[in-house]
């Protein structure tokens, strides 16, 4: 499915690029300040997720997308997939609430902390209710009228859908990837689980779309016969989207999940290895004071 560009003209939004800019040239500062502050140089793998982020941001909201996603439902549906699975995700492992952290002086750490530690940021950072906003929007704009009235309206769709989708990404990543600051961490196996179940939703919403025997938006079927397109193949080729791609993605973000388990397990277990050898060496020691015979050392 594609359009050429002459058929679809789209016009960068300077607004939207300029406050992107901005926030990567405060990420790169507040990076370089905070390894000043820790005499260690802050991850340049979490800087790069940052920018990432803003490039795949860009790319959503600067390129034809921009236009496109008026148009077509394809354009539309790959706009969700950057920003909710790619986008999102990559903000939450540049940890930026470690690195606004660090940025503040000790009033704003404190305060920052009581934020992390209300009672309304650990319901907002529970995963069951993360997954519940997660689904309850991606559903709930496309089988509703809501898609409706943001197709037709350009500011409902720059500035009441797309913050709603990237915010309640952000809030569902930001407990179960990473090592960003957060009061109350989810068990591995719960990110794991969570992350996993988000694939109902997506693939069910991408099944719904495919499989529908007509049109589910008369706006796109209007739009797509001025340029000429099917609107049954464009909204298939939505749905298929969706389906397919999603379900990958999430098998990704799982494996980042299943790996930072392993991690966690491995040190562990090297943190209890560590102790059990600075018993078993104060104990031969103390036997050794005494005349005692030392403790046999635990198997390896």
């Amino acid at each position: 499915m594609w359009v050429p560009p002459d058929v679809s003209p789209w016009t960068p939004d300077l607004f939207v690029g300029l406050n992107l800019l901005l926030l990567a040239v405060l990420y790169v500062w507040g990076a370089r300040r905070a390894g000043r502050r820790l005499r260690s140089p802050w991850s340049p793998l979490r800087t790069m997720a940052f920018l990432a982020a803003m490039l795949l941001l860009g790319a959503a909201y600067l390129g034809p997308f921009t236009t496109w996603a008026h148009l077509l439902f394809w354009p539309h549906m790959a706009q969700h997939l950057i920003v909710m699975m790619l986008a999102a995700p990559f903000i939450v492992l540049s940890s930026p609430v470690r690195l606004a952290f660090l940025n503040l002086g000790a009033s704003g750490r404190r305060r920052l902390v009581r934020v992390l530690r209300s009672p309304v940021a650990l319901v907002l950072t529970n995963p069951v209710v993360t997954w519940i906003l997660f689904a309850t929007v991606l559903l709930g704009v496309h089988v509703t009228p809501v898609m409706e009235w943001v197709i037709n309206d350009h500011d409902a769709m720059d500035f009441v859908e797309r913050p709603i989708y990237l915010i309640v990404s952000l809030l569902f990543y930001y407990p179960l990837i990473g090592t960003d600051l957060i009061a109350r961490r989810p068990a591995p196996s719960v990110r794991l689980v969570s992350l996993g179940l988000m694939m109902i939703p997506e693939t069910g919403l991408g099944m719904i779309i495919h499989f529908a025997p007509v049109p589910l938006y008369p706006t796109y079927v209007e739009a797509a016969a001025l340029v000429g397109v099917d609107p049954m193949a464009d909204q298939k080729f939505a749905g298929a989207m969706m389906w397919a791609i999603a379900m990958v993605l999430d098998g990704a973000w799982m494996m980042v999940a299943a790996l930072e388990w392993w991690r966690d397990q491995e040190a562990l277990t090297n943190r209890l290895e560590r102790d059990e050898a600075r018993e078993a060496a104060a104990e031969a020691l103390a036997a050794t004071a005494t005349g005692a015979p030392p403790r046999d050392p635990p198997p390896s």
